[in-house]
């Protein structure tokens, strides 16, 4: 059980991570804490710090798995079933949470923790190297960014849903939290807010990321996280142009067959595939897949395999594929169950974006739009289509281009927010129910009593 700790617990980032210089390493004086000039008084200071901010974002509770299994179980239109024990996520697959909910505490806190490390390292930018000083700031921005998006599309009314402007969303915290006074207790922006800082951050973040960034964000990742923005926002000229750019880069390349996008550790040694264009990376020293645990379950002729096996895939997902499609092929049954094969590598790595999702993106937003950048809608789906082993359709319609999208990337942590920016209810519940919104953990309330808790919460 991981320690209970609170968004507004003194957790200076580079704690568990920054050493200060001394003549010799015996020489240390016992404390509990560091004082911040010392902590972070040099340039590699702040780049381990930058670390920790991976480091947190990785986390199983973070982009290690839990938003993208939370919103794969809240927004399942009955095509899987949860078969676990764990009550915190039995409740999320009933969509019936209570504010103890382990897991809608642990995204909060984790994700806080997270941020709380990209403010420690923008707050110290100063004493960057000059030449690393952008690339560092883009970096943390990319993150802070990013959780911010994913904690307002999962813990608010999605955008849209009534006023953007009144709509309470999360908190937004943007300098580093160390000593905690009653001024470190935030209420809720507003929606509209939090998406506003997510948008600042984000395009701040492609202006200042190199193209090539090994493991680490490039401005490729964070073109592809607006995408994701603009398209949730029904942007849809903003949603076509950033999935452009990715494409038009062509850093990234689809992967010829569907089957090799997956099992990174077992069939590609832990590289990415040439059609990712950003994922948590799973080592034998580091990084838990949350996906695997959940959505993976043991294969006794493919070593490596393994997982709790609680999430299996039910007929009414199987019957979506057309006759010949590969990737309703992608499955398998060793038992009565049946699991995707997306989330069978023990030490796979945690996809976040892929080039395929790109090219969905530029289909969808150019055939609302009437327009044609980059392609026709009917060539990008006829592109996809072709990789999984189909026949080039002649004529496309949006549901159509929506059914590509929900069965190229299910079960990849769409499910939930594809559902509400096309206001489709989630089986017989209504897209815009207080049910398919997670709960503000009582832990924090508890704390900070000018959080509002969300509607349909006691």
């Amino acid at each position: 059980m991981k320690r209970k700790i609170f968004i507004y617990n003194v957790a200076l980032a580079a704690g568990l991570f920054l050493t200060s210089a001394c003549d010799s390493k015996l020489d240390v004086d016992p404390t509990q804490s560091i004082d911040e000039t010392a902590a972070l008084s040099t340039s590699k200071d702040v780049e381990v710090t930058l670390i920790g901010c991976y480091d947190a974002l990785q986390d199983v509770d973070v982009y290690g798995g839990a938003f993208q299994y939370a919103s794969e179980l809240l927004g399942n239109n009955d095509e899987i079933a949860f078969g676990g024990t764990f009550r915190n996520m039995l409740e999320i697959s009933a969509r019936q949470l209570t504010t103890q909910n382990l897991t809608a505490e642990l995204i909060w806190r984790d994700s806080y923790i997270a941020i709380n490390r990209c403010n420690n390292v923008l707050s110290a930018l100063s004493i960057v190297d000059e030449e690393k000083r952008a690339r560092i700031e883009g970096e943390a921005r990319f993150i802070r960014g990013s959780l911010y998006f994913d904690l307002v599309r999962l813990y608010a009314k999605t955008w849209g849903d009534g006023d953007n402007a009144t709509n309470p969303g999360v908190p937004l915290v943007l300098k580093p939290t160390r000593v905690v006074t009653e001024e470190d207790k935030l209420a809720r922006n507003s929606v509209a807010e939090v998406y506003a800082q997510v948008l600042e951050d984000l395009n701040a973040a492609k202006s200042l990321l190199p193209e090539s960034n090994t493991i680490y964000a490039t401005k490729y990742a964070a073109s592809a996280q607006l995408s994701r923005v603009y398209l949730q926002q029904s942007n849809f000229a903003l949603a076509r142009d950033e999935a452009n750019a990715v494409i038009a880069s062509g850093k990234y390349t689809l992967n010829s067959d569907f089957e090799s996008l997956f099992y990174t550790f077992l069939n590609n040694g832990g590289a990415n595939p040439a059609e990712y264009i950003f994922a948590m990376i799973v080592t034998q020293q580091d990084g838990v897949n949350d996906l695997n645990t959940f959505f993976g379950t043991t294969i006794d002729d493919i070593p490596g395999t393994g997982g709790r096996g609680d999430i299996r895939i039910l007929n009414k997902h199987r019957a979506l594929y057309e006759a010949g499609d590969k990737r309703g092929e992608f499955f398998l049954t060793p038992t009565n169950n049946t699991y995707t094969q997306k989330h069978l590598d023990n030490l796979g790595n945690v996809l976040q974006f892929r080039l395929a999702e790109m090219y969905l993106t530029r289909a969808e937003a150019n055939f609302r739009l009437g327009t044609v950048v980059g392609a026709t809608p009917l060539a990008d789906i006829n592109r996809i289509r072709a990789r999984a082993g189909l026949k080039a359709t002649t004529a496309v319609t949006l549901a159509s281009i929506l059914k590509e999208r929900h069965l190229e990337l299910a079960f990849e942590g769409l499910a939930l927010h594809d559902a509400k920016r096309n206001k489709q209810n989630i089986s017989t519940i209504p897209y815009n129910s207080p049910r398919l919104i997670f709960p503000i953990p009582q832990r924090e309330i508890d704390v900070n009593q000018k959080l509002v808790q969300n509607e349909g919460y006691n």
